[in-house]
Formats: structure tokens, sequence, C-alpha cells
């Protein structure tokens, strides 16, 4: 514990950070969190609204959440339609699967519960899940959410027999989170942050896309220059590499997640604090 006390961490925040910055506080440090994108409703409600009804009409027999953003969203618009409590009704009348804790804390907080849900927080882990259960001739609610190729998971659902509806109530929009982004570049190249973790090699791309948008690319590369860069793996490391930037902390090989990320910064941090004051 308190590993990392004294330390700014930057995390860049996608749909996984909250738990990453919460293991990072847990070790004292003081986490700066970059949102990357703002979330909006569907710019056309009217397919949103349809599944609603179609859900309130003839509820599903199962019902797959992959966010609980995406279950507040619908209940929002169903709210603005009066028609919030026969959701709710309709929802509880199918077994509800949900994509890690978080459809599971949504539902709760309409009086609902999941029946199962995933070991792993991923597509891979719903389909996992859903393998062993029969969907034949099912009609089966998914919720989706943006910026997914999510043909995988639908067309394993199908082939086990279940009639898939889908809904996508909410979208991304990187450009309205620019502003945060370049806060974030000046913060590193002022250094004020000590070291940067980066999780998915689409927060690199974004970085620099945001970056060259906003003529902060020379800033950017200055923060670069003056703050730990840390990997969660290889196809991280990978991408900074295209972009001849370096990793200076990434876990021990096939220990890639957030944990021993989080004790690899720890040392590095520790060392080069060592070597500061030695």
């Amino acid at each position: 514990m308190d590993r990392l006390n004294g330390y700014r961490i930057l995390i860049l925040e996608t749909r996984e950070e909250a738990q990453f910055s919460k293991l990072l506080a847990e070790q004292g440090a003081d986490v700066v969190q970059c949102p990357m994108f703002a979330i909006h409703d569907a710019p056309d409600p009217a397919p949103v609204e349809a599944w609603i009804r179609r859900c309130i009409d003839r509820p599903f027999d199962d019902l797959v959440l992959m966010t609980g953003e995406g279950l507040r969203r619908m209940m929002k618009l169903a709210r603005e339609r009066g028609i919030d409590q026969a959701l709710v009704e309709a929802l509880a009348k199918s077994r509800k699967f949900t994509r890690g804790p978080k459809p599971g804390r949504a539902l709760r907080e309409i009086g609902l519960d999941s029946q199962q849900t995933t070991e792993k927080p991923t597509t891979e882990g719903v389909i996992e899940m859903l393998a062993k259960i029969d969907l034949g001739r099912h009609r089966l609610g998914l919720q989706l959410y943006p910026d997914k190729d999510h043909s995988a998971l639908i067309g394993s659902l199908e082939a086990q027999g279940a009639e898939v509806d889908t809904v996508l109530p909410y979208v991304y929009d990187p450009k309205a989170a620019d502003a945060n982004i370049v806060t974030a570049i000046d913060e590193m190249a002022e250094g004020r942050i000590d070291a940067i973790a980066l999780t998915n090699l689409g927060q690199v791309r974004r970085l620099i896309e945001a970056a060259k948008a906003h003529g902060s690319e020379a800033r950017l590369r200055a923060g670069f220059e003056r703050t730990l860069i840390a990997s969660v793996g290889p196809a991280v490391s990978g991408e900074l590499a295209a972009h001849g930037l370096r990793t200076d902390v990434a876990p021990v090989e096939d220990h890639y997640f957030m944990r021993p990320l989080i004790s690899a910064m720890a040392a590095a941090l520790a060392e080069k604090r060592s070597k500061a004051t030695g």
C-alpha cells in the first residue's frame, strides 16, 4: 500500500479506466484522469424507442447488457416517453446477462438483478458465457456500445439459434474531449506528471491525433521526454514505437494486466527517485 504516494499518474479514460483509477488511488497515487471522449444519446432516438416498445409489447426471453451506460440511456428515454415503469416490468421477465459488474449495478438501480455476469468483462467473455446457455429459438435483446465491431458476438448468438434484436442507445464524441487531452499534454510538458499509464493502443493514437489537430505535437513529445511512459503490453508498446516513442515501463512477460503494470510503475518511480536523491 501507498507505493505511489506523492506521484501524479495520468490515465486516459476509456470504458475500463474506472477500475484502474481505483487501483492506483489505493496505492496512494494522485490520479489525473483525462476523458478521451464525451458520451451522447443516440442522435436519432427513434430506433432506440422502437426497441424499447418491442421489449414492452413482447418481453425478450433473454437480455444481454454490454454496458451500464446503455441501460441508463434507455431508461432515460423511456422516462421521457412515460414508459419507464413498463420497461422495468418487461425487463423483469427476461433472463439477464451482463458483461462485467457495471451493467449489474445499473440493473440494481431499477430494482433488478443479473442472472449471470461474465468472469471477464469483454465481448469474448460474453461469447464464452452464453455458449453454455441454451438460446435455441429464444428472442434475445442485445444492448451494444459504440466504436466496436459486434459481428462476432451477434454471429455466435445467431449460430446458437437465437433471434437477436440489437439496440445502440448512445454514441461517443471524441472531438468534445480534445480540450481535456490538450490540457493533459500541457501538464506533461510542464513536468507536472510523474507517469502516464497507457492501457490500450487507441489511447496512443488518440493523443497524437488530438495533438496534431491543435498544433500541440511538439508539446506532446516534450511531455513524453519528461514523463515516465508505462505500457500495459506489447500492443501499446508497438504503437508507441510506430510513432517514435519509447516505453519505459511494462509488466513482466505474460502479465499484461493493470495490477502488474502498477507494480512495475511503482518500482520504476522509486528507482528514479532514488537516483535523483542519491
